[in-house]
């Protein structure tokens, strides 16, 4: 009977704290999400700006140089418009906000970031499209000094919650 109320309590308490670090694991994947994220919109910024790269080619190139955990987005972004010629930078952007708050675990600002980033991708000159790459990296690099006081916060809570609750509810049972 001790055997089986120890493994029972051992099992509670793992799967207690694997769950807890599984919470804290989402804002440690945001922040570095977001960093990676910056880079990607460096990348396209020279490529656009400097380079002059017609936007599907910069968007291709974006997802060939940069890390294919983020960069996806950009790939996918350039098969919606080849794929379908009548949507606008900004409407394929919008049907890639599903898939972006489920695989990057970003959160409302962090899209509306680039969503602000789609609506004049692609429509303005090449002057004015640097000072929207600039206001987006800014707004970006906010969104990911939040992720990190987020982070430092909540990481260790829910770590420590997640092994805390399956004490308790081990010493509740039992």
């Amino acid at each position: 009977m001790f055997v089986i109320r120890l493994i029972t309590s051992i099992t509670i308490v793992l799967s207690c704290t694997f769950i807890g670090y599984y919470l804290a694991n989402k804002y440690n994947k945001r922040y570095v999400n977001l960093v990676k994220l910056q880079s990607c919109i460096q990348l396209l910024e020279t490529e656009i700006v400097y380079c002059s790269t017609p936007l599907p080619e910069a968007l291709e190139n974006v997802y060939n140089k940069c890390d294919k955990s983020v960069s996806f987005v950009f790939k996918d972004l350039k098969d919606l418009l080849i794929a379908n010629r009548n949507l606008n930078v900004y409407e394929a952007f919008s049907q890639q906000i599903e898939n972006l708050s489920k695989r990057l675990y970003l959160d409302f600002q962090d899209i509306e970031t680039l969503m602000s980033l789609g609506r004049v991708l692609g429509i303005s000159d090449t002057d004015d499209q640097q000072k929207h790459f600039k206001l987006v990296l800014m707004q970006l690099k906010n969104c990911q000094k939040d992720a990190e006081l987020k982070k430092q916060v909540n990481e260790k809570l829910f770590k420590n919650l997640g092994i805390l609750t399956g004490l308790a509810i081990v010493i509740l049972l039992f």
